[in-house]
């Protein structure tokens, strides 16, 4: 329940900041400025998403604590660079005026916002390793803390900014990172406990010796899997821009992506969950598929009984303070997406059990059948059956989200039979 209760006040963040965006002037290009930006922030972090199912999974003793931190650190830098590199002006201008032909107008600004969400990835990335060992220890109600630290920082820092004068994605940015800095230096005094323990333990897990070429193959399957996934919104967000009412759909794909996300988080906070409880031979995994067949459904549900009832109208229009004309056109996309939360728990299920048997190379392949899939039907339904960008996305995410999870319940069921033949 922490950790369902974090990933929920972390996906209030993007619907309180559209909503702050959309009492701000030019809101239809800051709104399409804010979900360029936090995709591309998304991108770049996606090597580092994976640290705190690997400190969940790998970190043991001093040794394992060490070796990890100073990869997860490698990580860090490496992302922060890379989004540097989209920062260079020629390098940016090819991206963003060039490839994904943004209005100037538009451009102009996410370049602000990328550039104020420069410390973004390395916080991250350092929070979840230290998540992860939270986790590990079974204290997963300082993780919920960590996450309540950075929300009540965002959302006082947007509440200060909206006051001025500076565009409204920039005072989203601004407000993205100073909670993440925020979250990352409570979880660091939170984790100090439980750091000291690991590392007085002498408990070497026999099944992966910790070097660093053996944790490097771990985990670039996961840092691949999370940087082909998070790859999507970019992906999408070139074909909205090239689709029917390019504005208004690049407008309304964060919102509605935020809504879908916040019911998917009962899907990404079980995969940490599943990796700590379903044991290191995955003797608990009939208890842990029960749970997930209902979470999966209570997830859809809860969606479902917004995307169909007048509640979406209210979501979209008194929550998100969406005008309208946008309100209307939200309303098709959400309801194609209601089982995308029913999808991302059987997708955390399997990645988990599969993590914890220290077979990664599934998950990527899962993750490239994903993206292959909206690759073809985002075409098919936005250019061929001409949708609105937005509800092409969201059908074509979720025919890939399905391939994806098509493929790892197959994956799945097989190591479950090769271990029970083992024992």
């Amino acid at each position: 329940m922490p950790l369902a209760l974090q990933w929920m006040m972390m996906a209030l963040e993007v619907p309180f900041l559209a909503a702050v965006v959309a009492q701000l002037p030019e809101p239809a290009f800051n709104l399409a400025a804010f979900g360029v930006a936090y995709a591309f922030a998304i991108l770049v972090e996606s090597p580092v998403i994976m640290l705190m199912s690997a400190a969940t999974a790998l970190v043991v003793d001093a040794d394992s604590y060490r070796k990890l931190q100073r990869f997860a650190w490698a990580l860090n830098l490496g992302a922060t660079a890379l989004l540097l590199m989209v920062l260079v002006p020629p390098v940016f201008d090819a991206l963003m005026r060039t490839a994904m032909r943004l209005p100037d107008a538009v451009a102009d600004i996410t370049y602000g916002a990328l550039w104020l969400l420069l410390p973004w990835p390395a916080a991250i990335g350092y929070r979840r390793f230290l998540h992860g060992v939270l986790i590990a220890a079974g204290h997963t109600r300082r993780v919920a803390y960590g996450t309540g630290v950075r929300l009540i920082t965002m959302a006082g820092t947007a509440f200060l900014l909206s006051a001025s004068d500076i565009p409204g994605v920039w005072v989203a940015a601004s407000s993205l990172s100073a909670g993440v800095l925020a979250e990352a230096l409570v979880s660091a005094v939170m984790a100090a406990g439980s750091v000291r323990e690991v590392k007085q333990r002498v408990q070497p897990d026999t099944r992966l010796p910790l070097r660093y070429g053996s944790i490097a193959r771990f985990y670039y399957p996961l840092a691949l899997t999370s940087f082909i996934g998070f790859s999507t919104k970019p992906l999408l967000t070139f074909f909205m821009g090239r689709s029917p009412a390019p504005v208004e759909s690049l407008a309304l794909y964060p919102v509605v992506v935020a809504l879908v996300f916040l019911f998917g988080t009962m899907g990404l906070s079980f995969q940490e969950a599943a990796i700590a409880l379903v044991g290191r031979h995955l003797e608990h995994v009939r208890a842990m598929r029960q749970f997930a067949m209902w979470l999966a459904l209570a997830a859809s549900g809860c969606l479902a009984t917004i995307a169909f009832t007048p509640l979406a109208d209210a979501w979209f229009g008194r929550v998100s303070g969406l005008p309208p004309e946008l309100v209307a056109l939200a309303r098709t996309p959400v309801r194609i997406a209601v089982l995308m939360p029913l999808l991302s728990v059987a997708l955390s299920f399997h990645r988990a059990l599969l993590v914890q048997v220290r077979r990664t190379r599934p998950i990527t392949v899962a993750t490239v059948i994903e993206v292959g899939g909206i690759a073809v039907l985002f075409p098919l339904f936005g250019w061929g059956l001409g949708m609105m960008g937005v509800t092409a996305a969201m059908a074509a995410q979720l025919g890939g989200r399905a391939l994806g999870v098509g493929f790892l319940t197959w994956q799945v069921r097989r190591t479950v039979a090769e271990l029970a033949a083992e024992r």
